[in-house]
């Protein structure tokens, strides 16, 4: 069974501490951001900014903290749309996306109903957490884990780390806390992220019932009988220069600032 991160918001104390390590691990770039009115900075994941942090007030004065990432989604929209087969399921169960295979058609950020890849403008390259593959075959913890300060983030086998979750729902409840609920037990066939809530998914900034359309499988279907065709090279080439052309046209229509 695979492992897990398990996000308990209640815990966080928003130091930042998980972004910060992310982008040391992987030499991630920083990127050029603005103050818009919130402290969510930057405002959405990016390309070279694969972890961040959450901040949402509450309509009594409450504030909630979450650190979003990729979800590794059992069900992963990405990984049934890549037409390039650019995304690939790891034997710790994270979705690892091959940047030589990538060639930035953007379908993937698409389809997923978290908005977590991005594609660079400066690489043509789709950038997301590869859940620290690299460290966690190694038998260490993903770099955010290992960096925070206050148990907010944990890392185990999946079954554990929900059984944590649910006693750790009831402590909630407990005190006080009467809507504390778990999100990815079930969403997306099993989220490869479980966080512990106090408000609703939404609250946070998730979607309450995530999915994607149908269209999704058409691709999925339509990259099958590829392999069979002796014009594959040619066929290839049109297809990746046709999906090229529609990436960058989606950037440009987006106008956001991923670097």
């Amino acid at each position: 069974m695979s492992n897990v991160v398990l996000v308990d918001t209640q815990k966080c104390m928003a130091c930042r501490g998980c972004q910060v390590a992310c982008k040391d691990w992987n030499r991630l770039p920083a990127g050029v951001t603005k103050f818009r009115g919130t402290y969510t900075n930057p405002p959405t994941l990016q390309a070279h900014t694969w972890n961040h942090l959450v901040f949402s007030e509450t309509d009594k004065g409450r504030w909630l903290f979450a650190s979003l990432s990729c979800m590794h989604c059992n069900d992963a929209a990405c990984i049934n749309v890549c037409p390039m087969g650019a995304l690939q399921r790891t034997k710790a169960g994270t979705v690892w996306p091959d940047t030589d295979k990538c060639i930035g058609c953007s379908i993937c950020a698409q389809y997923c109903p978290f908005h977590v890849p991005q594609v660079s403008k400066a690489t043509n390259k789709m950038g997301k957490c590869t859940g620290c593959a690299e460290r966690v075959s190694q038998g260490l913890k993903p770099a955010c884990v290992t960096t925070c300060p206050n148990g907010a983030l944990l890392y185990g086998e999946r079954g554990a780390m929900l059984k944590q979750a649910r006693e750790r729902v009831e402590v909630l409840k407990a005190q006080g806390f009467s809507g504390a609920n778990i999100y990815g037990e079930s969403e997306m066939n099993g989220l490869g992220r479980i966080y512990v809530l106090t408000e609703t998914p939404a609250a946070y900034g998730l979607p309450e019932a995530p999915g994607y359309n149908a269209t999704a499988w058409v691709w999925q279907l339509a990259r099958r009988p590829l392999g069979t065709l002796t014009t594959i090279g040619l066929f290839s080439g049109l297809v990746a220069g046709f999906l090229r052309w529609r990436g960058e046209r989606m950037q440009q229509r987006r106008g956001d600032y991923t670097i």
